[in-house]
């Protein structure tokens, strides 16, 4: 998060003078409130830093540490508080620790504790306060006895250290830092859509072709106990087993789909989206204008999301047709998926948009989910494009194409 804009010159102290107006009474009060907080401050830095490495030995010293890091983002909220009203400092607040990550235990809670930015920037800045802090206290208590008549402009260079302070090492987080937030947390997806997407092949492989080729296994074990006595029972098994086979085999080639398509392989995203939508149960169209095909990844990731648009629709939708469109923006791999539909759809509407959402979020894509009740229903994604690094084995780089699918069209 970066800091915001200068705010309106409303909030912003007029230039210092002889004369005593609300801005100079804010900073008097923030100054000589300087003391008692930055007493605070010291004194519970002090001990979670002495406590916490001393006990570091310990089972309960780390755990202890990583609990104060997120009690100083405590202090660290207060004190931008306190700068916001007496100041006129304007400053975000930085993202919360949880942002984008899952609870995958202990250690990595702790880990992240302990290397919180932010956390051990307050602690520097409510260590460093306590020297200040009498300074500033002590000047401005003897200016409102002895140096009356200048105690603004002594006031107002105060006061501009202090916000310099709280700009210094209260901000948010810069810019790397948060980057690698971000892709420490897009790396957890990552891990975990990868873990699901195991689970769910090692699923449909036990329950699905597997349990099938072990009864075909099975069945042609009988037929061949009863290929000499009874030849015609054993012709009906053997027949009955090579529909099974016929079975084991589509399911096989549905799942090898689910992992990766040999259409999109071979003949990039206009033919592999265009056999989604022969399977989708409403008309669809499809626009695909590439003129060069994406790196495998970014390709990958954009038939699985259109792949799961279009399943929603047939699922949710209600529609009587539906559109797909892709093309390039500069940079970016652009997907629109739309359907005349009810709408209503939501991201938490157990429709699968979080975890698309999540999935694009992961490679810096964009999800926005367009959907009034009574519809129509537009989903717009976006991902960076990247450059095939080989070749293609076959087939050619995707042009202008446009072609309208619907339930059982050949592809």
């Amino acid at each position: 998060m970066t800091m915001t804009p200068p705010p309106p010159d409303t909030d912003r102290p007029p230039a210092a003078r002889f004369a005593f107006d609300r801005w100079t009474w804010k900073e008097i009060a923030h100054l000589l409130a300087d003391l008692p907080m930055a007493l605070a401050g010291f004194v519970y830095t002090v001990f979670l830093v002495g406590v916490g490495a001393g006990l570091s030995v310990t089972v309960v010293g780390l755990p202890l540490l990583a609990l104060g890091l997120r009690g100083a983002r405590v202090l660290g909220r207060a004190e931008r508080g306190r700068a916001r009203g007496m100041l006129g400092v304007r400053i975000d607040e930085p993202s919360p620790m949880t942002r984008g990550r899952r609870d995958r235990g202990f250690f990595p809670w702790l880990w992240s504790g302990l290397k919180d930015p932010v956390g051990w920037r307050t602690l520097l800045y409510c260590f460093i306060r306590l020297p200040w802090g009498v300074v500033t206290f002590a000047v401005t208590l003897v200016g409102l006895f002895v140096l009356w008549p200048v105690l603004p402009f002594i006031v107002r260079g105060l006061a501009n250290a202090d916000r310099a302070m709280v700009r210094g090492l209260l901000s948010p987080s810069d810019e790397l830092e948060r980057r690698i937030a971000e892709l420490e947390s897009d790396r957890g997806v990552v891990v975990d859509t990868a873990a699901a997407d195991l689970r769910r092949i090692e699923r449909d492989l036990h329950d699905g072709a597997q349990a099938r080729l072990v009864a075909l296994a099975m069945g042609l074990g009988l037929a061949k106990e009863k290929f000499l006595d009874d030849p015609e029972a054993a012709a009906r098994m053997i027949d009955e087993a090579h529909g099974e086979v016929k079975v084991a085999l589509q399911e096989l080639r549905d799942l090898a789909r689910g992992i990766h398509p040999a259409v999109l392989t071979d003949r990039g995203l206009d033919a592999a989206l265009s056999a989604i939508a022969s399977r989708c149960t409403v008309p669809v169209t499809v626009t695909v204008q590439l003129s060069a095909r994406p790196a495998e990844a970014i390709e990958g990731i954009a038939y699985f999301t259109v792949s799961e648009l279009l399943q929603n629709v047939s699922k949710h939708s209600r529609a009587r047709t539906a559109a797909v469109e892709v093309w390039r923006t500069g940079e970016r791999l652009m997907l629109q998926v739309r359907d005349d539909g009810r709408g209503g759809a939501r991201m938490e509407g157990g429709t699968g948009m979080a975890g698309l959402a999540e999935r694009l979020g992961a490679v810096d894509g964009v999800f926005v989910l367009d959907s009034p009740e009574g519809g129509p229903t537009t989903v717009t994604a976006e991902l960076p494009w990247r450059d095939r690094q080989d070749a293609p084995a076959k087939g050619s780089p995707s042009r202008s194409r446009r072609s309208t699918a619907g339930k059982g069209a050949r592809t």
